[in-house]
């Protein structure tokens, strides 16, 4: 499919292109954590420290975002610094890529946009900080993330600090078995749950090893069963956040956003930068170290994968 992109809508970085060529590891990277998910500087810093631990660990990193109306797959530092500094930028999910292309527009790649642009470019594992879900009350709005839709239709492997705490987790889990995605975590019992290793529910399976995860990807490809993979890989202990202390601050969050009335698009990133000031800043630290220790394990299943 890839091919029939044209390469003014589709721009693959040499090195990128050249490490798919070659068989060589490569993983996804998401943008929206650069657009939407921090403020600048962190923003930028991290995005490159990101990058920097999927080259340590034996990988070429493929930052996906939209500039300027074309679908980059790979930035150079300046485009990445550019994009961390930029003020109006969409976020964009699968279904917004179209329209912000054809006006020409610039765009941070949510979990459903990247898994898709990945997709298309042949790379098969995918690293960010954690997936979208079903939304609290989404009984009464039909509040679920695309990035579980797009997870029951691209077979492409997603690994993560499980799901955003701020998100119905139970309920997350049933849909993703709905979609048939086979739900793993890494070196763990548990579901974790973004912030805390543990959601307090039990993950459909467990493989503790890169080679176990590379060939799960490689069979579940096999069976052409056309879905990805939600690897759960559960942030270091020594960056998890007391589960106590972090729920009470998510409560209060996602009160305050219910009091204002915020919906769709708007919900996410406000819960994130109110959790992380009402933490006094424990929040960011924490995301900034598990999306970091999810790059690595990335990293270590696609140079598995490749071998």
């Amino acid at each position: 499919m890839m091919k029939t992109m044209k390469p003014e809508l589709l721009s693959i970085h040499p090195d990128v292109q050249k490490a798919l060529d070659d068989g060589r590891p490569v993983v996804a990277l998401e943008s929206t954590i650069i657009t939407h998910g921090m403020p600048f500087p962190e923003n930028a810093r991290t995005a490159a420290e990101v990058e920097a631990v999927v080259r340590d660990n034996g990988a070429t990193p493929a930052t996906i975002a939209v500039i300027d109306g074309v679908i980059k797959v790979g930035l150079e530092a300046g485009a990445l610094e550019e994009l961390a500094k930029a003020k109006d930028v969409v976020k964009a999910s699968g279904r917004d890529l179209a329209a912000v292309m054809a006006r020409g527009g610039s765009a941070g790649t949510t979990v459903s946009a990247t898994m898709r642009i990945a997709a298309l470019a042949g790379i098969k594992v995918f690293a960010t900080g954690g997936v979208g879900g079903v939304h609290r009350g989404a009984e009464e709005t039909f509040d679920i993330s695309a990035d579980l839709v797009e997870l029951g239709r691209t077979p492409v492997a997603v690994v993560c600090a499980g799901v955003k705490s701020i998100l119905d987790i139970a309920r997350t889990l049933e849909y993703l078995e709905t979609q048939r995605v086979p739900v793993i975590a890494a070196g763990s019992d548990d579901f974790p749950a973004f912030y805390t290793r543990s959601s307090g529910l039990v993950a459909d399976h467990r493989l503790d090893t890169p080679e176990e995860l590379a060939r799960a990807i490689a069979i579940h490809d096999a069976l052409e069963t056309g879905t990805g993979m939600l690897i759960a890989n559960p942030i270091p202990e020594a960056d998890a956040l007391d589960p106590g202390f972090i729920d009470r601050v998510i409560a209060e969050a996602v009160s305050e956003a219910s009091a204002r009335g915020m919906a769709r698009k708007e919900v996410t990133p406000f819960l994130l930068a109110r959790i992380n000031e009402l933490s006094n800043g424990k929040s960011l630290v924490a995301n900034i170290a598990l999306v970091k220790n999810n790059a690595a394990l990335a990293a270590r299943i696609a140079a598995a994968l490749a071998r």
